[in-house]
């Protein structure tokens, strides 16, 4: 009887996955696609993706070296029973740019260091091919790039070809850029900088180049000295290339379902990861013909989750995901988010959409710009395409998963103004969720708004307090926050879906419509106003959808009308 796999949770090297007969999710059919582009090619895509696990697989099928292993590693997956003529036939280079690091005065010297260690260890790798005089001068050769030229000569006069593998082109840059500042980037990245060197020079040495990244950013300036070719990324042909189709997690729950290891209904356990983990598309062609992409890593979170404990995770974001939340968040605040950026993050967290420009590169000096912040959060994976308009796209945002951490940005920038106690108000929610005590919650929330510094600062209005009210009803573990969400033909302010799967007591259920008007039309037409809102929450919660949604649960129907700042009427009707 065969061995039951176990998950590949946080693997990278395909040759342990394959070798520790784990669960593999076959990627194989891309890589005859990428030998039919251009040799040098770029690929971005969001953190925890696969991507390291996809280029060590790569690597270990070009790799000279595993030839040999090719049916012991490739035999069952696709490309086994449909090999191109380049297999194994590369001498690879693999660098993972993410290793490095240090203060702007060690960065050279420390970019150096790494690639001279990788370098040896290549040479470890294929001494066998080599002379020993070679090997010798390779080895008492200093500095990288002297070992670097050296290599090359030597491979192409033997008719050895080479396949450079970069992982995480961007890592180091990005955090220079963020920690040190725009001069001190510019200076490795323009004119005789050492990283452009480093590029300079890789081009010509390889036959064929991958690099891939979170973000185009140090590409673009890079480019005008390295004319690397082709960035694949936006390429509807590679928009499945990484992450997790619906039919790949069906396939792989099956699996554990039919080797004893899973219970339950996998249907409802993939409708219960969709809207945390689903709906990434990174092509404007692939919004009608290919299915919609889950994050891989928080796919495998949650399966583990199931298989060890029987029950899904408490929490669905992977706390091992904080790391990349705050690296994000540092990238993101490169300007310390002037207004006009901060107005695109809060126009995107109060919509959940923005219709832009989607920019395939774009220089450093151009981060600031508020055309090309959309596009930049795309790259991150805290965007993605779910529409077309005219030569434009719209960008929404994909998921829970990733609406929480916008709403942290808001509520983290809300709090640097008036410290609100947060404790205080989770106690609040749980008389919310359990005693149907809204009016407590809210009316604290409503208080907070109307002393906070910050939020005086900004124009008001209904979005205003939206924003408000979303980033402090975010932190409300028992419900879901939906701003704008679709309710019987029209959209209301915000519905509190109960999360019933991890908090089954949840006994109540809202839905909010806040009005606004500034002072000198309240009295004149606030009347008028309160009664379009009774009837458009009551028409939304006459939807079937607000039935299925509710689970059972009391529906609670809460009108909130403000003047100016100040919360003036508020009703249960």
């Amino acid at each position: 009887m065969e061995a039951i796999k176990s998950m590949p949770y946080g693997m990278s090297n395909f040759a342990d996955v394959m070798r520790q007969n784990c669960y593999y999710v076959d990627k194989t059919m891309y890589l005859s696609m990428l030998e039919d582009q251009p040799h040098y090619l770029i690929f971005i895509r969001p953190r925890r993706f696969g991507k390291s696990l996809f280029l060590d697989m790569l690597r270990s099928y070009y790799d000279l070296s595993q030839k040999d292993d090719f049916q012991k590693l490739f035999g069952d997956l696709w490309i086994g029973k449909h090999p191109t003529p380049l297999q194994g036939k590369y001498q690879m280079l693999y660098l993972d740019f993410s290793k490095i690091g240090g203060g702007v005065d060690e960065l050279s010297r420390n970019f150096d260091a790494y690639s001279a260690v990788q370098l040896n260890s290549f040479l470890d790798r294929y001494q066998a091919y080599y002379s020993d005089e070679f090997i010798v001068g390779f080895r008492s050769a200093g500095k990288a790039l002297d070992k670097l030229h050296m290599l090359d000569a030597e491979a192409r006069r033997l008719g050895y070809p080479l396949y450079l593998i970069i992982d995480e082109y961007d890592n180091f840059t990005n955090v220079v850029l963020n920690e040190q500042g725009n001069e001190i980037y510019h200076a490795i990245t323009h004119a005789s900088g050492f990283y452009r060197d480093a590029f300079k020079n890789y081009k010509g040495m390889f036959d064929r180049i991958f690099m891939t990244g979170v973000s185009p950013v140090t590409l673009d300036d890079l480019t005008s000295g390295f004319n690397i070719g082709w960035n694949i990324s936006t390429n509807p042909l590679f928009n499945g290339m990484l992450g997790f189709s619906e039919e790949d997690v069906r396939a792989m729950m099956r699996y554990y379902q039919e080797a004893g290891q899973l219970e339950g209904d996998v249907e409802a356990m993939i409708q219960e990861m969709k809207p945390w983990y689903d709906n990434y598309c990174f092509a404007e062609e692939s919004l009608k013909c290919d299915p919609k992409m889950f994050n891989c890593d928080m796919v495998l979170y949650y399966l583990r989750n199931r298989v060890q404990s029987g029950e899904s995770p408490k929490q669905m974001i992977d706390p091992n995901t904080k790391t990349d939340y705050s690296k994000m968040k540092r990238l993101i605040q490169l300007d310390r988010l002037d207004g006009n950026r901060k107005g695109v993050l809060r126009k995107i967290t109060e919509e959940g959409k923005i219709l832009t420009n989607l920019y395939l590169s774009f220089s450093a000096d151009q981060l600031t710009k508020p055309e090309i912040f959309p596009s930049l959060l795309f790259y991150y994976g805290m965007l993605t395409i779910v529409g077309v308009r005219g030569d434009r796209v719209i960008l929404g945002i994909p998921n829970n998963n990733v609406r929480k951490q916008y709403y942290e940005y808001l509520l983290e920038d809300f709090q640097t103004g008036d410290n609100l106690n947060l404790n205080s108000l989770k106690d609040l929610f749980d008389g919310m969720a359990f005693d149907g005590d809204w009016h407590s919650a809210l009316d604290f929330i409503a208080c907070a708004y109307k002393n906070n510094s910050s939020v005086r600062s900004s124009i008001e209005g209904e979005r205003n307090i939206q924003g408000f009210f979303t980033a402090y009803l975010s932190i409300n573990a028992y419900y879901l926050t939906m701003p704008e969400v679709e309710l019987n033909h029209g959209f209301c302010d915000m519905f509190l879906m109960p999360d019933l799967q991890r908090y089954s007591e949840i006994e109540h259920s809202y839905i909010l419509e806040l009005k606004y008007l500034p002072k000198d039309k309240f009295d004149a037409q606030s009347a008028s106003q309160w009664n379009v809102a009774v009837e458009q929450i009551h028409g939304y919660a006459k939807g079937e959808k607000v039935r299925q949604l509710c689970s059972g649960t009391r529906l609670h129907c809460i009108v909130m009308q403000f003047c100016g700042w100040e919360l003036v009427r508020m009703e249960e009707v």
